[in-house]
Formats: C-alpha cells, sequence, structure tokens
C-alpha cells in the first residue's frame, strides 16, 4: 500500500543505461511483492511448480536481477526484521483486502472473466517465511549482497543510502522511503520494460526521485514532509484523514508549518474518525525520524552456481536450458568486472 503523493512530487525519468556503475539498495520486500503480484499467468494465477509452490518471486529475482546486473548495477537487497507495533493496522487492513479480492476472485473464476481474475488474483499475494529465505538464499548464490534490517528495510536502505557514500539510491515503489530520509529513490527498477494497456504496449522507464528537490519543489522541510505524509495516510495510518487529499496536506502543511501547529489544525477532524482509525501523529512521526537502523559492511560473494541450479531447477523445476542462458550472462558479467579490475593495474 505505502504512502501516496505521486500527483505533487517531481521525478525524472531516466535510462536505466545511467544506472551503470552504481550501487542501489533495494527495499527486498516491496519487490518481492510486486513480482508476486505482477509475475502472473493470463488467468491471474501465479507461476508455480510441480508442488504447486508459488515461484513468481523467484522468477522476478532471478531474471529481472540478470538483467540489471548486465547493464552494470551493483545491488543489495535489504529485508524487513520486526515491524513496528503501530504497522498492525496495515496488516489487518491489507488482510481485509485479500478477503474481499478473494471473494470477486472466485465470482470472476465461475464466469471465466480472465481480465478480472488477473486484477483480483494479484491482491491475494502473501509472502512467507520460505519464500523470503529462499529468496535470500538465490540473490546470495546470485552474488548479490543481502542485509537483514532490524526494522524496517525500507528506513534501513535509506538510512544505508544516507550514511554511505557508494551507496547511490534507495530502490522502491513506495514513497515512504523519502520520509525516511532517503536522498534518492529510484521507482521502476525491476519492472518488465514494456506494459500492456488498451491502446497498447507501453514503455516503462527508471524514474528518480531527489529528496532535496522535492523539498525546494514544494518549499517545504523533512520534517514537514513527515507530516504532509501523515496527513494523507502512511502504512501506520492508513487511512490518513479522509478529505485531506495531497494539495490541501500540502496547503496545511505550508499554512501552520510547525509539526504541534500541523496537527492541532486537524485535531477534531481526527478525533471524529472510528476508533480503530484514530491516530497519534506524534508516534507516527518519531517512527520516521528514528527508525531502528543498523550499519552494516555489503558482502558480495562469489556466483554459486550449482546453488542456483539447486534452487531453480532441482527444488522448483525451472526450465534448465533457460536457465542456463542466465547463467552464462552471469558469467559474462563477471568477466568484463574482472576485466575492469585488471585495467586499473595498467
Amino acid at each position: 500500500m505505502g504512502l501516496n503523493i505521486r500527483e505533487i512530487i517531481p521525478r525524472k525519468e531516466i535510462e536505466i543505461t545511467s544506472l551503470r556503475g552504481k550501487l542501489l539498495c533495494v527495499d527486498a520486500f516491496n519487490i518481492l511483492y510486486q513480482f508476486l503480484s505482477t509475475i502472473r499467468q493470463v488467468d491471474g494465477t501465479p507461476l508455480m511448480d510441480n508442488k504447486k509452490r508459488i515461484t513468481s518471486h523467484l522468477s522476478g529475482l532471478f531474471y529481472r536481477n540478470v538483467s540489471l546486473l548486465s547493464e552494470g548495477m551493483k545491488l543489495v537487497y535489504v529485508f524487513d526484521g520486526k515491524s513496528p507495533a503501530l504497522k498492525s493496522k496495515i496488516h489487518e487492513k491489507r488482510g481485509k483486502s485479500r478477503d474481499l479480492a478473494k471473494g470477486k476472485y472466485e465470482e470472476a473464476k465461475q464466469s471465466e472473466d480472465l481480465v478480472s481474475m488477473k486484477r483480483y488474483s494479484g491482491q491475494l499475494t502473501r509472502l512467507d517465511d520460505e519464500m523470503i529465505n529462499e529468496s535470500k538464499e538465490l540473490l546470495e548464490a546470485m552474488g548479490i549482497a543481502v542485509v537483514q534490517a532490524p526494522g524496517e528495510g525500507e528506513s534501513e536502505a535509506a538510512y544505508l543510502c544516507r550514511i554511505k557514500e557508494e551507496v547511490y539510491a534507495s530502490a522502491s515503489q513506495d514513497y515512504d522511503s523519502l520520509l525516511f530520509g532517503a536522498p534518492k529513490l529510484v521507482q521502476n527498477l525491476t519492472l518488465a520494460r514494456r506494459r500492456k494497456t488498451f491502446s497498447g504496449y507501453v514503455e516503462i522507464k527508471p524514474e528518480i526521485i531527489e529528496l532535496e528537490k522535492v523539498m525546494n519543489f514544494l518549499e517545504i522541510n523533512l520534517d514537514q514532509l513527515i507530516c504532509l505524509g501523515i496527513l494523507v495516510g502512511t502504512d501506520y495510518n492508513p487511512r490518513g484523514i479522509p478529505g485531506i487529499g495531497q494539495k490541501r496536506a500540502l496547503e496545511i502543511v505550508k499554512k501552520y508549518k510547525q509539526p504541534v501547529l500541523i496537527f492541532k489544525s486537524v485535531e477534531a477532524q481526527i478525533m471524529s474518525l472510528p476508533e480503530e482509525d484514530q491516530f497519534n501523529w506524534q508516534d507516527i512521526f518519531e517512527l520516521f525520524k528514528k527508525p531502528e537502523v543498523i550499519d552494516v559492511d555489503f558482502k558480495f560473494g562469489k556466483v554459486d552456481e550449482d546453488k542456483i541450479k539447486e534452487i531453480l531447477i532441482e527444488r522448483h523445476d525451472f526450465s534448465e536450458d533457460r536457465v542456463n542462458k542466465q547463467l552464462d550472462k552471469l558469467r559474462e558479467i563477471k568477466e568484463k568486472q574482472k576485466q575492469k579490475g585488471l585495467d586499473k593495474w595498467f
């Protein structure tokens, strides 16, 4: 779900080639959910192995990441740790949404409505421990660094982006990264390069959002941006304040400026919400300002072809030919990296 401030945020389309040589911290859960919801068959059924275990996430991780590595990027996947207690509201809301989608999916299935089946099936995805552990296993076997965050992966990625010179940007579809202080946010990184629409195919390019440019454009600071997000609705208060959209929230923030005054001005509206949707803005503000994060060193291991084959082909029935073709690409990538390393000495 996440924060939606797309209408008021300046962004810039970039070519994938502009990220060559850059190190990106990827919000792992965000990307895994993206793969689970988008990599599906015509009727919306996720990819599965012979034992009916979902493999859409492994397919996305393997094929899309080989493509990104081929473009010369270095990737660090940051996984969520323990969620803050406040996030229970979003988990509850997602559970209700899944239940609703399940009913609509069954109706569409009975009427053989493939379009609706695909639409609703994407909302039924869940990420379990086995999926998470196998994802880490596969990434490490591909030579991609994995970081286990103590708290939210998104806040950890933003923190590493802030403190480490070698990190170019965070990669996530969610705007919460900006509230956590990520200097640069790259979106659409792992999406398919072309998307089918009613009028045909459209090209999807990565977009970059720079926090400093956002604040300058909106004429607010980071504290005020956090307040704006809380007014609209974050993962910690998913409903936000009904009737206050992105533009109205910006007006309120610019008018009252100080967090205390901003939320004093909407106190009556917060209190008029159903009890389960009411929120304490200070608690949410603190989660964005002082998230649980740690400094870590990145470990980029060697590509373990045998491990990749064991996970994908032996465990999950992936096509041996297709996997081997991607492994050939990985080998070429590593050879190029070695050559670049040798070139520095001449």
